[in-house]
């Protein structure tokens, strides 16, 4: 529903936005666009998307020239190609930004430096420095800074201010008062010094020249913005990741014969050939042949499903076993992989993201500022002071609120942050992640991968009466060695742990649907449903059937065990929860988060595991394409959720959610999509991430407030004209010094 009419939007278009500088740019697109008359808009600044309902009678361009009219760019993007990996055009635009801005990184740093030593160093001050200094200080104003710049015009030109109005204002100032003195004032005549003394004595500012904070401002702020573009470069790559997992080619019948051919030239209707360890190329239905189809990829769910005749398939997924001839009955953007691909993207883009610190703080301070210079400036020529004398002290209060920590403030922290956390195992995505953790209060835990093993394990071997477990083991193991199915390859594991080196079976056959059979050590032997060994006479004992039924009731995977005309055993399988899971739920408790475990699996399977960890909110029985839908039930509630998951299914759930953690263990896509990565499979890990971002954004605070302070208590001295160029850097280097030690502190985490 439209927030201003209550109509039901009649249309929904997505716009690719061109021309944000920083978070508040998209809020101002936001606001502009729902101002229309029935227009519901969010706009993502990570993802340089516009997600947009209209009503009826509305035309997309008219939404379009109204963020021309706001000073940025809107287009309808063209839909990517759904078996091509997505988005290579944006990929290379963005590539090509990214490069640009490292030129201009690079440019302010090798021309900068020696700016700010030679202002610094009285020793470095020769004959005519101050030239050299414009020299090189001019091409990192203008041309490195020039982003800043042009952003600054935008927010003019719409009554706006961000830190970039108060980057481009203070360079601007220093660099222009800098001139003045050099080519009208004293400042360069040959000889002159900057004399590394703390004087406060008022002057007419010809001698002072501010080219060192011109040139380092600009410097450690493209700094900032460079790390945080590469972190934004990754936006798209949950998609390019999960368009990448189709089949590339594929086996199609022709006349009889197998031809193969790109999988995108597949049409509804083609029957194509999947044989064991190939990729199921579309989705489509079984019409040859029977076998297990490993839909883990997909589903998160462990457990093979057993497909034959008539039974759907998916497209991705793996075939585990026999021979398949599949019909095709859904191809390119309407395939589940597709579906899942624009789950993703809506949930990235339909994902609010919190607008940086420092530029809420520069729509306060550079008002303030401004004002406080034009009021200097009255105050001086009122007070009969001298134009020469009031201009220094009026521009002098818009050079010291130009914090040059402020750039610092945000990377530094991240930077130490970020490498604290990949010492632990935690990959922080970018700055805007961090605000969402100090916020949350539920944690969803997908269940098979990240409570769970996500591999199936052998969990119990019960032996009829004079059996020995051992032997049912190494014989069982024996034939399931030979088979590839998710299950027989558990049992198999589970025999070489315990016997190592296993004998090799002969006459081995597949039973389709039923089990596996074969000859081991001259016994003939039967591994799989118990209806495959009472085809053989060989019939479950009261208690061994109990303990199969048993295992069924707590949705456990069992099967049976004979040779030689006796059932001998019953194995159980299953996939077992961590070791670590339980100490993680209860750590994540403790940081006041209230936790859920979600997942596809029966109600019995996922309550057995959430009474195990020691979790009391269960949602079972979750299609992939409903995690999503759960995540926003959960919020819809007024809860701010982090979502912890491994599989492409967990991926537009992790998008959806406040905060995503993925399991480093899990798929790409999943990993891709999330705003932390996990990179062991320990869910303790999970909670040391909440806590190493909440402790990081405590400290990107701390360093804002001093990268403020400092210049703040140095603006009294401003507008009472005693500020000179070395009072000015000290307050600029101890505010950098200050933010630096401050966020080093983050290395002692533990």
């Amino acid at each position: 529903m439209s927030p201003i009419t209550g109509e039901r939007p009649h249309g929904a278009v997505e716009l690719s936005i061109g021309g944000m500088t920083c978070a508040s740019c998209a809020s101002r697109i936001e606001r502009k666009l729902n101002k229309l008359d029935g227009v519901s808009a969010t706009v993502n600044y990570a993802t340089e998307k516009a997600k947009v309902s209209f009503p009826e009678g509305l035309d997309p361009r008219d939404l379009i020239a109204e963020v021309e009219k706001a000073g940025y760019t809107a287009a309808l993007p063209a839909p990517p190609p759904v078996t091509e990996p997505a988005g290579d055009e944006p990929a290379a635009e963005a590539d090509a930004e990214l490069s640009a801005l490292r030129r201009r990184l690079l440019t302010s740093l090798v021309l900068g430096i020696p700016v700010i030593a030679m202002a610094m160093i009285p020793a470095l001050q020769f004959v005519n420095w101050q030239w050299l200094s414009l020299a090189l200080a001019a091409p990192v104003v203008v041309y490195a800074g020039w982003p800043f710049h042009k952003a600054a015009w935008t927010n003019l030109r719409h009554g706006a201010a961000t830190m970039d109005t108060l980057v481009s204002l203070g360079t601007l100032a220093a660099f222009g008062w800098s001139l003045w003195a050099l080519f009208f004032g004293a400042a360069g005549t040959p000889g002159m010094k900057h004399p590394f003394e703390f004087t406060i004595a008022r002057t007419d500012g010809s001698m002072n020249i501010y080219l060192e904070a011109a040139a380092g401002v600009t410097a450690f702020i493209l700094a900032g913005r460079y790390f945080e573009a590469r972190s934004k470069r990754r936006a798209g790559a949950a998609l390019r990741a999960l368009l990448e997992l189709g089949a590339r080619d594929v086996a199609v019948l022709r006349d009889g014969a197998e031809v193969r051919v790109p999988s995108d030239l597949l049409a509804v209707g083609d029957r194509f050939v999947v044989r064991p360890g190939e990729k199921i190329a579309t989705d489509g239905v079984v019409e040859e042949g029977s076998s297990a189809v490993d839909a883990s990829m997909l589903t998160g769910e462990s457990v093979p499903v057993e497909v034959r005749p008539g039974d759907p398939v998916t497209g991705a997924t793996v075939n585990a076993g026999g021979r398949l001839v599949v019909r095709a009955t859904r191809i390119g953007a309407d395939t589940q992989l597709a579906q899942m691909a624009r789950l993703v993207e809506e949930a990235q883009t339909g994902k609010a993201q919190v607008q940086r610190l420092a530029d809420r703080i520069s729509g306060v301070f550079v008002p303030i500022v401004i004002a406080l210079a034009v009021g200097t400036l009255g105050f001086w020529l009122g007070a009969g002071a001298g134009p020469a004398a009031a201009f220094t002290a009026a521009v002098a209060v818009l050079i010291i609120a130009c914090p040059c920590a402020l750039g610092l403030a945000t990377p530094t922290a991240l930077l130490v942050g970020t490498g604290r956390g990949a010492q632990l195992g935690i990959l922080i995505k970018g700055p805007e992640v961090l605000e969402s953790t100090r916020r949350v209060d539920t944690v969803v835990l997908d269940k098979t991968g990240t409570v769970t093993e996500g591999r199936m394990s052998l969990v119990e071997t019960h032996v009829a009466d004079g059996q020995d477990p051992g032997e049912v083991l190494r014989l069982a193991g024996a034939l399931e060695h030979a088979s590839e199915h998710p299950i027989a390859r558990a049992i198999a594991r589970a025999a070489i742990d315990r016997a190592g080196d296993l004998p090799a079976p002969g006459g081995f056959a597949n039973v389709e649907g039923l089990g596996v059979q074969g000859v081991v050590e001259g016994h003939a032997v039967l591994v799989g449903r118990p209806k495959l060994l009472a085809e053989w006479s060989q019939h479950l004992p009261a208690e061994l059937e109990r303990r199969f039924e048993a295992a069924q009731d707590a949705g456990r995977t069992a099967v049976a065990v004979g040779w030689d005309g006796e059932a001998r055993a019953v194995l159980v399988v299953a996939d077992v929860v961590k070791p670590t899971s339980a100490e993680a739920v209860r750590r994540l408790r403790e940081l006041g988060l209230t936790p859920v475990l979600l997942t596809g699996d029966h109600e019995a399977v996922a309550r057995s595991v959430a009474a195990e960890v020691g979790i009391d909110e269960v949602i079972a029985d979750v299609l992939p394409k409903d995690k999503v839908d759960v995540v926003k039930r959960l919020q819809s509630e007024g809860r701010t959720v982090a979502m912890v998951g491994d599989g492409v299914n967990d991926a537009a759930a992790l998008a959806q959610a406040d905060l995503g953690l993925a399991m480093g263990t899990g798929t790409d896509v999943a990993i891709e999509a999330s705003d932390l990565t996990l990179v062991r499979g320990d869910l303790r890990v999970a909670a040391d991430a909440i806590r190493l971002s909440r402790r990081t954004l405590r400290t990107i605070k701390g360093n804002l407030f001093w990268a403020f302070a400092y210049n703040v208590a140095a603006l009294p001295l401003a507008a009472m004209g005693l500020l000179n160029p070395m009072i000015a850097g000290a307050a600029m280097a101890f505010s950098s010094v200050f933010v630096v030690t401050n966020s080093l502190r983050l290395r002692g985490f533990e």
